[in-house]
This record gives structure tokens, C-alpha cells and sequence, in this order.
């Protein structure tokens, strides 16, 4: 099932049960769901599209959340926080950070990279192969300590 169907039938169930928060949640993922196909005049979204919104989503929430914890706004900070957990359980499992490692070794095995000028190649095939899995910073990090 499809994404859009997938949440298209959360949302069903978060207006049932009367849980605002995941509905807003779901429903600004279905409006960007739905925003991409307008872009791409119909076509089929992609999982991997699908991924990325789901994780930009994310990285959006989590900004605001520090944003908001900073100043002091615990009530909105809670929110964002309720809202990432929401969309969070539409993504696939994420790599823990010894399973990252593994895979970030392999990368640069199969790279041949031997330092951090390196970083670029083994960036590029990294985050293709673990889009979804892992978020972008967490890559970085662990690819930068690797290479150091």
C-alpha cells in the first residue's frame, strides 16, 4: 500500500479515536504528499520521495522543537515533539548507530577512501543508499569520524 493510502487511512482512524495531533500531523504529510504529485503533473510519487518528505517533515519539527525549547515555549516545543512522533511511524526503521557504522565502513571499503578529502564520494553513495534509514547529519557525523 502506498503511503498516501497508508496515511489517508490514519487519518481516518486519528479523527475517530479524536487525536488532534496526529491528525494535523497526517494531514500536513498528505497536503505535501499531494503537493508533489501537482509538481509532477500526476505522476506516481516514488517511495523514496515519499521518504524524503516524511524525513524533511521531520528535520522541520525537530528545528522547531530545539527553537522552541530554547525560548522557553515548552507547550509549543510539545507539539512539535507529539508531531514527530506521529510522522516518525511512517518511516522505515532507522539504523542504530553500530549498524550505521557497518554500513559507513562498507561504503568506504568499497570507495577506497582513505581520508576526510575523501568525504564527498563516500557522502554520495551513502546517502542514496541509506536514504530513509538513516537522516543525512547522522551519516555525515559517522562518515567524518571513519575518515578522520
Amino acid at each position: 500500500m502506498s503511503l498516501e493510502l497508508t496515511i489517508s487511512e490514519a487519518i481516518k482512524t486519528a479523527m475517530r479515536a479524536k487525536d488532534r495531533v496526529a491528525l494535523d500531523s497526517l494531514r500536513a504529510v498528505k497536503s505535501q504528499i499531494l503537493l508533489l504529485k501537482t509538481e509532477a503533473l500526476g505522476a506516481e510519487v516514488s517511495p523514496e520521495q515519499e521518504i524524503a518528505i516524511l524525513q524533511r517533515m521531520i528535520k522541520q519539527r525537530k528545528d522547531s522543537y530545539e527553537q522552541f525549547t530554547a525560548q522557553g515555549r515548552n507547550d509549543l516545543a510539545e507539539v512539535e515533539e507529539a508531531q514527530m512522533k506521529v510522522i516518525e511511524k511512517f518511516l522505515p526503521a532507522q539504523l542504530s548507530s553500530e549498524e550505521l557504522e557497518v554500513e559507513i565502513k562498507q561504503i568506504i571499503s568499497e570507495t577506497g577512501a582513505e581520508s576526510i578529502k575523501d568525504l564527498g564520494k563516500v557522502m554520495g553513495i551513502a546517502s542514496k543508499k541509506l536514504a530513509g534509514k538513516s537522516d543525512g547529519k547522522s551519516i555525515s557525523e559517522m562518515a567524518k569520524k571513519l575518515l578522520s
